[in-house]
């Protein structure tokens, strides 16, 4: 319609430049146009006029003067001048999505491939070919030439839109290339397209994106994402977080699990929530299973399938690495009491952890405990970082700052930011502000503020209560059931004390409130992210009535302690940490390892040698250097093939000269044929970022008629200046016709016909 009006397409209005070819001044023009206007504006002035009324005669005038403005402006014929392709000069790419997800049948649209072969062949060849060359591309995880549509298997087992991209502009590089068009519908499952899409950007070709598929698929469960921890202690509990999408499903009940092999570890059903006004939504639930013996794991983490749907997308395989270290923990207390006793008693047990405590039991004298030998910690608490980050977690309870030097002081802050442990404080008669730690560099790692009035500690009952993230926390876990685990924390005795502090530091969260007796909330136990590592606050030195005052057969204290020092050793990194892009690698086989490598102080490293092992379930072994990040101190990274499909464990070792400065390993798990039943619907924000980017547009593939003519005049590829009449232009004369129609039925109204 727009053509049929103008007579050229849109693209020449937006990108041409408009000129007057008479080479008459432009400014006698508008004194030509003011002529008229007095001319006409004179005539209805006279008497015979009057009876018009002013407002027809005000109406009658500003019709005459535009119409004798457009005659007089098509005296001066104007015209666009815009750069055009030369006839078959250029070359235009289109691409064609030949990814398994371009199989789906969208109702009432039909097979997404013979959508998208029809209209190609039917609109948009005839249409480049009058005026381009025209090469035609399959692509899936990469671009290849076809001669016809029909030649296009649709079977690519992922989706990699920016660097298939990539290949054609760079195997067109030579060639006039005026623009690419690419069909796709955008569920694009790679990691690595950011460089991509920056080399499509520089090359500054536009790329015209088509959308194909529906923007959500009706009746479709998806499991979206698992969440699983990279490695835990043997013996403990893990979260498996996840998250469903869903479309239409809104009031069903839905069953998911999780298995290690054919053993299911846990499973439940849960209810898909009803979003009011919408019948799409995601949801986030969560599931607890046992860690288990020592070992590398896979837990496949499922969604029982809802009627017909994509079932591809119903299962997500992630791996474990379930470790038997034992990890080392130091406890500085300062005065004897009985939380120490039954914290030692609590974790005694525990095969994962040893628990070394100093006691200060007078002014120069301490008490070791949980000691390796008798040369450990013999100096006390350590002076050097060497010493104090050989620990994977520390615990400070009722001791004063002035216990420890200001050097000390540091160590205990660089042990959270640098060393990235753990550090938890323990409420008591000389914690917090009550033992002068609001002066000293500790400050700045607690999660939460401290009160300036002393005393802050007091002898006096207080109720734990479970906060919303205590009730998703792993540290808080005493049942698997949401409703059990609240009910058994609400009926929980009183702790024996309880210190007050000021509010929670921006970042820092409440999993446990103190209350009771009237008195405010206020953070019981707090935890934040410092640095590399995590700070925690238990503001009580009187959780040891909960063994003392429920039965002697009850966990629950024990329970608690044990999952709190398991949490602080969770996220504890050696001085050589490793980690992947992605944990899963559906039908990618590329995976990028990168490598932080410091010294036993927990410096950064820049001249270590670091190489990594792949090993496969098989057993084979395949050996990789890696080389330092730019720009990051002590990271190094490499991209390695994974190319069979099992877990694999990724073993990085590192040395400096003939000094080994450590090894650690990391799990990731490679599937085929499962990646494209994810996301199956049109991601349009995907194919309208990259049309954006490079100068193109976003189009429907009902509206395909239009891109030959915006290709012709994008500037691209060689091109020929034209100069186009616009006199001759439908809309000038349905413009006149208009105005001079409307001239008639004013002057009719007015009686003057």
């Amino acid at each position: 319609m727009f053509e049929l009006l103008f007579k050229y397409p849109p693209a020449v209005f937006r990108n041409g430049d408009v000129v007057l070819l008479s080479g008459w001044p432009v400014g006698l023009l508008g004194v030509a146009i003011a002529a008229a206007a007095l001319v006409w504006g004179a005539q209805l002035l006279r008497p015979s006029s009057a009876r018009l009324g002013l407002g027809r005669a005000v109406l009658l005038w500003l019709l005459q003067t535009l119409f004798a403005a457009l005659v007089l402006l098509l005296l001066w014929r104007p015209a666009i001048q815009i750069a055009a392709s030369r006839p078959q000069q250029n070359l235009v790419a289109v691409m064609v999505d030949g990814s398994r997800s371009m199989a789906l049948d969208d109702p009432g649209r039909g097979v997404r491939s013979k959508v998208v072969a029809e209209s190609v062949t039917a609109r948009l060849l005839p249409a480049l070919q009058s005026r381009f060359q025209v090469r035609l591309y399959g692509f899936s995880d990469r671009a290849t030439p076809i001669d016809r549509l029909d030649a296009l298997a649709v079977d690519g087992r992922t989706t990699r839109v920016a660097e298939s991209l990539s290949e054609v502009l760079r195997a067109s590089r030579v060639l006039p290339v005026a623009a690419v068009v690419l069909f796709s519908d955008g569920a694009d499952n790679s990691a690595g397209s950011r460089a991509a899409l920056e080399e499509i950007t520089r090359a500054g070709i536009p790329v015209h994106t088509v959308g194909v598929g529906r923007a959500v698929v009706p009746g479709d469960l998806e499991l979206e994402d698992a969440i699983v921890p990279a490695r835990v202690p043997a013996g403990a509990r893990v979260k498996v977080a996840l998250r469903l999408r869903h479309h239409g499903l809104g009031g069903r009940t839905v069953h998911v699990s999780v298995r290690e092999g054919e053993r299911v570890l846990a499973s439940r059903d849960v209810v898909i929530a009803r979003e009011p006004g919408q019948e799409r939504g995601s949801q986030s639930e969560e599931l607890f299973v046992p860690a288990g013996a020592a070992g590398a794991k896979t837990l496949v983490v499922a969604v029982d399938p809802v009627g017909d749907e994509i079932k591809t997308n119903n299962r997500l395989a992630r791996p474990l690495q379930v470790v038997s270290r034992k990890a080392r923990v130091l406890y500085v207390e300062g005065e004897p009491r009985w939380e120490l006793k039954f914290i030692r008693r609590a974790v005694e047990d525990d095969a994962t952890l040893q628990l070394m405590t100093l006691l200060r039991t007078s002014g120069n004298k301490v008490y070791r405990q949980g000691i390796d030998d008798a040369t450990t910690l013999a100096e006390g608490f350590p002076t050097r970082a060497e010493d104090l980050f050989a620990f994977d977690a520390l615990m400070i309870g009722s001791v004063e700052a002035a216990y420890f030097s200001r050097e000390q002081q540091q160590l205990v802050k660089d042990f959270a930011g640098r060393r990235g442990g753990s550090v938890l404080f323990l409420g008591g008669r000389h914690s917090f502000g009550d033992g002068g730690w609001s002066g000293s560099p500790v400050a700045d790692v607690l999660p939460v503020r401290l009160s300036a009035p002393s005393p802050t500690f007091a002898r006096r009952p207080a109720r734990a209560e479970l906060t919303p993230a205590g009730r998703t926390s792993l540290l808080c876990l005493l049942e698997e059931d949401a409703a059990k685990n609240a009910a058994r924390w609400a009926a929980l005795p009183e702790l024996a004390d309880f210190q007050s502090t000021g509010e929670l530091k921006p970042g820092a969260v409440a999993l446990l409130n103190a209350a009771g007796h009237g008195a405010a909330p206020a953070p019981l136990l707090a935890v934040q992210s410092y640095g590399r590592g995590q700070t925690l606050a238990f503001t009580t030195g009187g959780s040891w009535r909960w063994r003392m005052e429920l039965p002697h057969e009850d966990t629950t204290h024990a329970t608690f302690w044990r999952q709190l020092l398991r949490g602080l050793v969770a996220r504890d990194a050696g001085p050589v940490a490793v980690s992947t892009d992605r944990a899963l690698y559906a039908d990618d086989e590329r995976v990028t390892v990168r490598a932080e490598v410091r010294t036993r102080a927990y410096e950064p490293v820049s001249d270590a040698r670091v190489w990594a092992t792949l090993v496969g379930e098989d057993g084979r072994r395949e050996t990789f250097e890696l080389g330092p990040a730019p720009g990051a101190r002590g990271l190094y990274e490499t991209r390695l093939s994974a190319a069979r499909p099992g877990r694999h464990r990724i073993e990085v070792h590192a040395s400096r000269g003939d000094t080994d400065l450590g090894r650690e390993s990391a799990l990731i798990y490679r599937e085929d044929g499962v990646a494209e039943g994810f996301h199956p619907e049109q991601n349009a924000e995907l194919l309208r970022g990259i049309a954006q980017a490079t100068g193109g547009r976003y189009w429907s593939i009902d509206d395909l008629g239009d891109i030959a003519g915006e290709i012709t005049y994008s500037g691209t590829g060689i091109t020929v200046r034209e100069t186009l009449d616009l006199w001759d232009m439908p809309a000038v004369f349905v413009l006149a016709l208009a105005l001079r129609g409307a001239e008639w039925l004013v002057r009719r109204r007015g009686g003057r016909v």
